[in-house]
C-alpha cells in the first residue's frame, strides 16, 4: 500500500534491546517484525515485541487522569489532577513529617529514558526517606557486590557469550529472559554457538527450564542451598590446583597465564581458606549433588580455555543471594576469568552511567519496624507493608507507586494489599488499575511505549555486545496526554518551588526540548566521540561498537584502582550457612518461581496475543511429590505457606525435582476492582501470596522469594 511506512526502533519490554520494524500507516500499527539490521539484535525478537501494537491500542488503557470516588472512577483534567496530587501530599506531610510518604519505583522505570532522566526532580521534591524499588526483590546482591569489588553499583561484568567456550549458569533462564543483567537477545542461537565450537553449556537448577533443555548438561539443585555448592566449588579450585592468583601456584595448564585482575585484589590469598570448611563431600546430600558431580564441574570449568560462571534470579532472591553472588564473582576472578574475551567482562556503553552518579551504599539507615538497610538511599520491599501497618512515629501514611505492581511483585502481596488499602493518600503513575493502583486515590496514566523517544541507558550497560541505538517515537502523543517525563517535572514543579536555579533551568530546558536533550548531554561525556544525538538519528539502526574490551584497572572507580574484596563483611555471614546447614529439614516442599518468555512481568496479561493457549499459570510438581501427596494431573491443590495460601492446578511434570513445586511470577488478577478484561478472564493466582515478608537475605535485605516452605493438598 502507497501509505505504509516504516519505523525503526527498541522493544523495551524487557532487558535484550531488541531492534524492532514496525510497519504503519501513521495511525495504526500493521505489523511488528526483527530489524534484520540492528547490529545488536540482527533480526531477532521474542513474542512480547509484538505486544507494543496491543499496549498501544488497550482500549483498557487509561489516557486521562482518573480519580477515585464513591461513585467509582472519574476523569478529570490534568491541571485538576496535578493540584489535588500536590495538595494532598504536602497535607500529609505537613500533618505527620516528610518520611510519612513512601515512594515505590517499579522494573518498567529502568527501561523508560524519560522516567530514567527525569525521576531524580521528583524524589528531589518529595524530600522523604521513605524509597523502595523493585531493585530489592531483583538484582540488589549484583549492585552490592559490584560496588564492593570494583567501586560502583553499576560495574557490573557480564558473560562474554559471544566467545566463551564454558558457560556455568547457575539459577538463571536466559531463553525466558533474554538475559538478565546479560543483555543478549536470541539466547537460543548463542547457546547453540557455544555448542557449535566445541563449547559447553551446563546448567544448574531445581527445574529443567527452558535453558536447561538446550544446555549441555543440567543438575538439579535443591531450592536456597546455592551457597553451600558454591562454598564447595570454590574450596575445589584451590583443593584440585586450579587457582590462579599472584602466590598460587597453578597445575593447570590454561590458568598458567597471569590473571590480571587477581593481581589487582590487594585481599586475594585470604579467599585460599574462604571456604576450606565446605568440601564437596559435606554439601552433597543437602544440595542433591553428588561431591563427585562437584569435583568434575570445577575441573571442566576450569580446564576450558575459556569459561564464565554466571548466577541470576534464583540465586539472588534466596536467604544468601549475597554471599552467593560473591562467591561467583570470586570464583571468576581466582580462575582468572574476569575481564577476560570469554570470560567476565565489562561493558563500555556510549552513556557511562558509572563515571555520571554515586557509586552507592548500604546501611546509612535502617527500617523503622525490621531493622533492614537501605542502598543507595532504597529501603528493601520486605520491609514495605510493616511501614505502613505498625503505628507509631515514622508510620507511613501517603504512598506514591510509579510504574510497580507490588501487590503481585513482592512478597506477602496479601498484607501489602490490606497496607495499601488503610493509607490516608496514594497517587500512582500508571496506565491501567490494576492491583496495586486500585487504591490510589488519583492514577495518573503516561502514554504507550509507541509513543516516546527512547535510548537504553540501563541495559546498554549490561550488554554481551557494545552498541548505541536512538528510538524516536513513533506516535506523537495526543494533546490530552501526558509523558511520564512531563508527569515527573510537573509535579516537582509544585512541590519544590524553592528548589535551586540551576535545577529550575535543568526542569524548563527538559520540559521544552525534551529528554533527548539530558541524552545528548550524557553522550557528549561518554568515551565514544564519534557517538552524538546527531549521528544516532542518522542511523536508526544503531551503531556497532564493537565486542567487549579489556577495562582493568581503569575501569575501576576505587580511587586506588584495586579491586576490594571485603573479606570480613562476607566471611562473617558465614557463621548463618554454619547455622542452616546445622537445621537444615531436608522433608519440606519448597516453592520456587519461574519466569516464561511470554509474561516477563505482571503488566503483560493485557494483552490476548501473549496470554493466549493452555494456561501457563499452574503449580509444577514431579510425579513423586504428586504420589506422596496424593495429587493427579489436572487437580486443584491448596498451597499454603506461613503467609497466605493459594488453590491452583496441579501439573504434574519431572521437569521438577522432587521436593520442589514452582508456580510463575506476576498473575494474580483476580481481585476484585481491576479493570483489566483480558488479565481479569486469565487471573491465575499471586505467587507472592504465599512468598513470606520474613524471609530474606540479612546480609543487605533482599527479599528471599526462591525456597519458600509450602505444604499442600489435593482438593477433591
Amino acid at each position: 500500500m502507497a501509505d505504509e511506512k516504516l519505523h525503526f526502533g527498541t522493544c523495551t519490554l524487557c532487558e535484550a534491546m531488541c531492534g524492532i520494524e514496525v510497519k504503519h500507516d501513521g495511525k495504526k500499527v500493521l505489523s511488528i517484525k526483527g530489524d534484520k539490521n540492528d547490529p545488536f539484535s540482527k533480526g531477532y525478537i521474542c513474542p512480547k515485541a509484538t505486544a507494543l501494537q496491543d499496549l498501544y491500542e488497550d482500549p483498557d488503557r487509561l489516557r486521562q487522569p482518573v480519580e477515585r470516588t464513591v461513585d467509582g472512577w472519574k476523569e478529570i483534567s490534568w491541571p485538576e489532577a496535578f493540584d489535588k496530587v500536590a495538595a494532598g501530599i504536602q497535607k500529609l506531610q505537613k500533618k505527620y513529617g516528610n518520611n510519612s510518604l513512601g515512594i515505590y519505583l517499579g522494573n518498567p522505570n529502568v527501561h523508560n529514558m524519560g522516567s530514567m532522566l527525569t525521576t531524580k526532580h521528583l524524589l528531589t521534591s518529595l524530600k522523604s526517606r521513605s524509597r523502595f524499588s523493585a531493585t530489592s526483590i531483583d538484582q540488589l546482591p549484583h549492585h552490592v557486590v559490584c560496588m564492593h569489588l570494583f567501586g560502583h553499583m553499576l560495574r557490573i561484568p557480564v558473560p562474554d557469550v559471544n566467545r566463551t567456550q564454558h558457560m556455568l549458569i547457575i539459577g538463571g533462564n536466559p531463553l525466558a529472559s533474554n538475559g538478565s543483567i546479560m543483555t543478549a537477545p536470541n539466547m537460543r542461537q548463542k547457546i547453540k554457538d557455544i555448542k557449535a565450537r566445541n563449547g559447553k553449556v551446563v546448567v544448574i537448577d531445581p527445574r529443567r527450564t527452558e535453558t536447561a533443555e538446550l544446555s549441555s548438561e543440567h543438575h538439579f539443585i535443591r531450592p536456597a542451598t546455592d551457597v553451600l555448592l558454591l562454598l564447595a566449588m570454590l574450596n575445589e579450585i584451590y583443593q584440585q590446583g586450579f587457582a590462579n592468583t599472584p602466590s598460587s601456584t597453578s597445575t593447570s595448564t590454561s590458568t598458567s597465564t597471569s590473571n590480571r585482575a587477581a593481581a589487582l585484589a590487594p585481599e586475594i590469598d585470604r579467599i585460599a581458606t574462604f571456604a576450606q570448611d565446605y568440601s564437596a563431600e559435606s554439601v552433597a546430600s543437602i544440595t542433591g549433588i553428588s561431591a563427585a558431580e562437584i569435583k568434575r564441574l570445577v575441573k571442566e570449568y576450569c580446564e576450558a580455555d575459556s569459561a564464565v560462571m554466571y548466577g541470576r534470579m534464583g540465586v539472588s532472591v534466596q536467604e544468601f543471594g549475597l554471599l552467593s553472588q560473591y562467591l561467583i564473582m570470586v570464583m571468576n576472578i581466582v580462575t582468572g576469568r574476569l575481564d577476560e574475551v570469554g570470560g567476565l567482562m565489562f561493558p563500555n556503553p556510549a552513556v557511562d552511567l558509572v563515571n555520571n552518579t554515586g557509586p552507592g551504599y548500604l546501611g546509612k539507615r535502617f527500617t523503622r519496624v525490621s531493622k533492614l538497610p537501605d542502598f543507595n538511599g532504597d529501603y528493601p520491599v520486605a520491609a514495605m507493608a510493616d511501614e505502613m501497618l505498625v503505628a507509631g512515629d515514622g508510620q507511613l501514611k501517603g504512598f506514591i507507586n510509579v510504574a510497580g505492581n507490588p501487590v503481585l511483585s513482592t512478597p506477602n502481596g496479601e498484607k501489602l494489599d490490606k497496607a495499601l488499602e488503610q493509607l490516608e493518600f496514594m497517587v500512582s503513575v500508571d496506565p491501567m488499575i490494576n492491583e496495586t493502583s486500585r487504591h490510589a486515590n488519583i492514577i495518573l496514566p503516561p502514554v504507550s511505549p509507541l509513543e516516546r523517544d527512547h535510548y537504553d541507558l540501563t541495559f546498554n550497560g549490561f550488554a554481551v555486545h557494545n552498541t548505541a541505538k536512538y528510538s524516536p517515537a513513533l506516535f506523537a502523543k495526543k494533546a490530552n496526554e501526558k509523558h511520564d517525563w512531563e508527569i515527573t517535572l510537573e509535579l516537582a514543579k509544585r512541590l519544590n518551588k524553592n528548589a535551586p536555579m540551576a535545577t529550575k533551568i535543568e526542569r524548563w530546558l527538559t520540559k521544552v526540548l525534551g529528554p533527548k536533550f539530558l541524552l545528548g548531554q550524557g553522550l557528549k561525556r561518554g568515551p565514544y566521540p564519534q557517538v552524538n544525538l546527531k549521528t544516532l538519528k542518522q542511523n536508526p539502526h544503531g551503531i556497532d561498537l564493537g565486542p567487549l574490551q579489556n577495562m582493568l584497572p581503569q575501569g575501576l572507580k576505587h580511587k586506588d584502582k584495586k579491586i576490594h574484596l571485603n573479606v570480613d563483611f562476607y566471611q562473617a555471614d558465614l557463621e548463618r550457612v554454619k547455622e542452616m546447614m546445622q537445621q537444615y529439614n531436608d522433608s519440606q516442599i519448597l516453592l520456587i518461581g519461574r519466569r516464561h518468555v511470554r509474561s516477563n512481568n505482571s503488566w503483560m496479561h493485557n494483552s490476548q496475543r501473549l496470554v493466549k493457549g493452555k494456561s501457563r499459570c499452574t503449580l509444577m510438581l514431579h510425579p513423586e511429590t504428586a504420589k506422596q501427596q496424593g495429587i493427579e494431573n489436572g487437580q486443584s491443590v491448596n498451597v499454603t505457606s506461613r503467609v497466605g495460601n493459594v488453590n491452583i492446578e496441579a501439573e504434574i511434570t519431572d521437569e521438577l525435582m522432587p521436593g520442589v513445586v514452582s508456580i510463575p511470577h506476576g498473575w494474580g488478577h483476580g481481585r476484585k476492582g481491576i479493570e483489566q478484561k483480558i488479565a481479569q478472564a486469565n487471573a491465575g493466582v499471586s505467587v507472592n501470596d504465599l512468598t513470606d515478608d520474613t524471609l530474606i537475605d540479612k546480609l543487605c535485605g533482599n527479599a528471599a522469594v526462591n525456597g519458600v516452605p509450602v505444604t499442600l493438598e489435593a482438593l477433591h
